[in-house]
């Protein structure tokens, strides 16, 4: 068989494996390393832990791949997957909490910008650990993952009410400790 490129669609890609070639997963596996690890991330806060919790959501994946039926998209099922190992790793270790998006090439910033991020980020943080830990994961997936509130409740299970409800909530919180100085402290 012929590689199948990086502009190929995930289902053609899914196709390929399912017909029996298997290192076409890896186009996959690129596509998405990213957001898997960033929930690693969320979850282990460690990068080795997020990096073996992203190898085993990706096995996980291939040995369950025949069974996607694309009632979502693979993105979204692959998320799932991700939410719940990485929620039954959590319930024996503690709650999840997001993390900055992606780490940052602070070479071309100045001190000063470079102190602004540093503060701005930790006090993000600060005011995220404050929140319920539904809240947390629906405003992470929305915001930093760009999940419609559709695809959040396959992932989580919540139903798009629910997760509405979630966000606002949250949006509020952290507006209200973020612009009270509280996370500052």
């Amino acid at each position: 068989m012929s590689p199948l490129g990086s502009e190929a669609s995930d289902k053609d890609v899914i196709a390929r494996v399912l017909d029996g070639d298997g290192e076409t997963f890896g186009v996959l596996v690129r596509r998405y390393q990213r957001r898997i690890l960033r929930l690693g991330y969320g979850f282990f806060h460690n990068t080795d832990e997020a990096e073996d919790f992203a190898q085993d959501v990706f096995v996980k994946a291939y040995a369950a791949l025949a069974g996607f039926k694309g009632r979502s998209s693979f993105s979204t099922w692959l998320t799932r997957i991700a939410y719940n190992a990485g929620i039954n790793a959590r319930r024996k270790s503690g709650r999840y909490e997001p993390l900055e998006s992606d780490p940052v090439d602070t070479r071309s910033l100045s001190p000063e910008d470079e102190h602004i991020r540093v503060e701005t980020a930790a006090a993000l943080r600060r005011a995220m650990a404050g929140l319920p830990e539904k809240q947390a994961v629906c405003l992470d997936l929305y915001f930093r993952e760009g999940l419609k509130y559709e695809d959040i409740g396959v992932v989580t299970g919540f139903s798009v009410n629910t997760i509405k409800s979630h966000v606002f909530r949250a949006k509020r919180e952290l507006r209200a400790a973020l612009g009270t100085g509280e996370v500052w402290r």
